[in-house]
């Protein structure tokens, strides 16, 4: 049985929550689920924007998704599944398993921003791998990565 709060997860957060209440950038568990086979899959809110007010554009969108693809890849490749961005354009889903320690995945979302600092290059930005390849820009990735390190300390306050 999973302890939301044992693992450093705010109870209150957990679910469906009023996007009126939050407060952007935050991190939060949305949800977690014990398979049949005793995996614990966790679903994160990597939320970046403040809901119904600010957005990111398609280009920020696209280009922090394959930055971000990249460093959960990189860091947690034994429990990353997924991220995918919100079609409402204000952050993405994260989907780890086995892996819902909050200092863990803040320490992950952390290392990446820090290192989307320092690219050179957005990653899988290819004709081979990416279906629209040009529609990418680092310098507004790396503005967002930014913005996101500085409010490192209130990423556990979404109300």
């Amino acid at each position: 049985m999973v302890n939301v709060k044992d693992l450093g997860w705010d109870p209150k957060t957990v679910g469906i929550i009023d996007h009126r209440k939050v407060t952007a950038p935050y991190v939060r568990m949305e949800s977690y689920k014990t398979g049949e086979h005793g995996d614990d899959v966790f679903f994160f809110d990597l939320r970046i924007s403040q809901p119904n007010t600010s957005y990111l554009s398609t280009k920020e969108l696209h280009s922090m998704e394959h930055l971000l693809l990249a460093g959960f890849r990189k860091y947690l490749p034994n429990n990353f599944i997924c991220v995918a961005p919100m079609g409402c354009q204000t952050g993405f889903y994260l989907v780890l398993v086995n892996e819902g320690r909050a200092d863990v995945v803040l320490g992950t979302y952390e290392r990446i921003l820090k290192d989307i600092l320092v690219e050179t290059e957005v990653p899988y930005a290819n004709i081979q791998d990416c279906g629209h390849f040009e529609h990418h820009d680092l310098k507004m990735a790396q503005n967002i990565a930014n913005k996101l390190l500085e409010t490192k300390s209130t990423w556990r306050q979404v109300l």
